[in-house]
């Protein structure tokens, strides 16, 4: 058996000095036994497409997931993507033709659940959230399972705002919930033995968006009060997670394990940037004089998402079949822009940061001729390279990055135009804020509440390129490893359950791997992709419901 578990936004910046302390026994065992290393994820390192690369062993430029949304043809407004989307084949797609026994739990980008040989239960981006339903499980039979489990928690309490008692509950949930999923994974495993099984843990990537700053007294966002009461929430996340990591191996008693997450975590500063002003002030974007759509768009979906009761929340998304939600969000990253006086603009998505030309025959009202686009993105560029932060003095942006030097394959074309990465002036990131129209700063500092909100106004941990693996078992050479990038771990599983794979995957196998364990069994043919088919507006408003408690709209 092949055991993996994802540790969502697992970092070992947080990792090896708990495991030197000896917090951490059962990852200190995997590190001691197997290899392990940083691992990067692709650019930038956002939750969909990172994990879908983990099960494909390719870029979002062959598999085509490039976020939670994509941008329709030409028009500026979005739609929720999921599993129908992706174009290439998972592994447990790829064992199961080939007549092995597969598990997934809870991966996102994955719904609806891939029919396999075993079973699969979709991540976050299910409509259903906490309760056992048949909608989510393959086959339908296993949402009994996730029921006498107790259920698979998801997403069940808001994070959009934080107010008196927040903190104590989300630490209940969090704990709460890597119980249950231990839970469910243990019936399962005891029932019969899979050739791969796979579960994740959403909860690292959850402590550290909220609490980073409350165990990290260098953080511009400290708070002693909130640190003497939950400075150690992030350790004793972490901690529960060692505790489940053992308890899971045990239970298979695995020939090889892999813990994997899909990004790092590092911490947010206090200064946030808004990028639509920035291109307005550079010329590249205007706005419709006395248009105030964007900002009240944003207005009432932040007083849907904090003075609404919760389990309000979701029916009033729904409205209209979900038409509302998804015109209120279109209407948040798009609304108030002038098109006609517009080359650039952006969704202004604070873990993607990145900017969209406008394209003349591509886009609906689109300004840019397909002949100056080039030189115009050259010249972006350099003047985005130029910006410096009016506080410090120092550069906003450390790298802009071409769709076409970032990605490779038949669906480039789905990226935008820049992806931005942004400087972190003493090791702690921008925050990138919704303009929601032409007046206010281009770049703040923040202070009082804007610092101690939700995800939208103040999380205090983010994103990072570098995550980490373990590797343990038969034929793998322990120590670090260096250079392991997300698309390496398909190819590197698939060998080592007895699989040629070269020339297959965009990743490589792992040079820790030794030449005797991997495999020589051939693979069938890949399996051409699908038809592409959308949430229906019910199920897509339940998501922009679920996606806007965490904060990320």
């Amino acid at each position: 058996m092949f055991l993996v578990l994802g540790l969502d936004g697992a970092t070992l910046d947080l990792i090896e000095p708990w495991v030197e302390e000896g917090i951490l026994p059962n990852l200190a065992k995997l590190m001691e036994q197997g290899a392990w290393g940083r691992l990067t994820a692709p650019i930038p390192p956002v939750t969909f497409p990172s994990w879908t690369t983990f099960m494909t062993g390719v870029n979002p430029g062959r598999h085509g997931i490039f976020d939670f949304t994509r941008r329709e043809g030409g028009a500026y407004a979005v739609r929720f993507v999921n599993a129908t989307f992706r174009k290439a084949p998972t592994i447990w797609r790829i064992l199961s033709d080939e007549g092995m026994r597969v598990c997934s739990l809870g991966i996102p980008g994955n719904y609806p659940p891939e029919p396999v040989n075993g079973y699969t239960l979709s991540g976050f981006d299910t409509p259903v959230t906490t309760r056992a339903d048949a909608s989510f499980a393959y086959p339908a039979s296993l949402a009994d399972d996730v029921a006498r489990a107790g259920g698979f928690p998801f997403a069940d309490f808001q994070e959009f705002s934080i107010g008196p008692g927040w903190h104590e509950r989300a630490v209940e949930s969090m704990t709460e919930a890597i119980a249950r999923k231990t839970e469910l994974a243990s019936r399962l495993l005891e029932r019969e033995r899979f050739d791969c099984f796979m579960l994740l843990f959403g909860e690292s990537d959850t402590a550290a968006h909220h609490f980073w700053a409350l165990h990290d007294p260098r953080s511009p966002r400290f708070d002693a009060a909130l640190h003497a009461r939950f400075g150690d929430v992030v350790c004793e996340i972490y901690r529960r997670l060692d505790d489940a990591v053992g308890t899971l191996i045990a239970r298979a008693r695995p020939n090889h394990t892999m813990v994997v997450s899909d990004h790092g975590f590092g911490g947010v500063g206090d200064v946030g940037i808004r990028l639509n002003r920035w291109l307005a002030s550079q010329g590249y974007l205007g706005w419709r004089a006395g248009s105030p759509v964007a900002s009240v768009a944003g207005r009432l979906r932040g007083a849907a998402l904090r003075l609404i009761p919760e389990k309000a929340q979701a029916p009033l998304f729904r409205i209209g079949g979900g038409r509302l939600a998804g015109a209120i969000e279109s209407r948040a990253r798009f609304g108030g822009i002038d098109w006609s006086q517009t080359r650039a603009f952006s969704e202004e998505l604070n873990y993607n940061p990145a900017i969209w030309i406008n394209v003349a025959g591509r886009d609906d009202r689109g300004t840019v001729a397909a002949d100056d686009y080039d030189s115009l993105c050259r010249g972006l560029s350099e003047r985005l390279l130029q910006w410096r932060d009016p506080h410090a003095g120092s550069p906003v942006v450390r790298r802009v990055w071409r769709r076409e030097e970032i990605f490779s394959g038949d669906h480039v074309a789905s990226a935008p135009d820049l992806t931005l990465e942004l400087e972190e002036p003493g090791g702690y990131s921008y925050m990138c804020l919704p303009s929601g129209g032409c007046d206010g700063p281009v770049v703040e500092k923040l202070a009082g509440e804007a610092l101690h909100g939700g995800k939208l106004t103040g999380m205090s941990g983010s994103h990072r390129r570098q995550g980490v693996f373990m590797l343990s078992g038969q034929g793998v050479r322990s120590g670090r490893v260096r250079g392991a990038r997300m698309a390496d771990l398909a190819p590197s599983l698939l060998a080592l359950l007895g699989f040629a794979v070269e020339g297959r995957f965009d990743g490589r196998v792992l040079d820790c791997i030794e030449s005797a364990a991997r495999g020589d069994r051939g693979l069938g043919p890949s399996l051409k992709s699908g038809e592409e088919s959308y949430y229906d507006e019910g199920a897509e408003a339940a998501l922009e419901d679920r996606l806007s408690r965490l904060g990320y709209f």
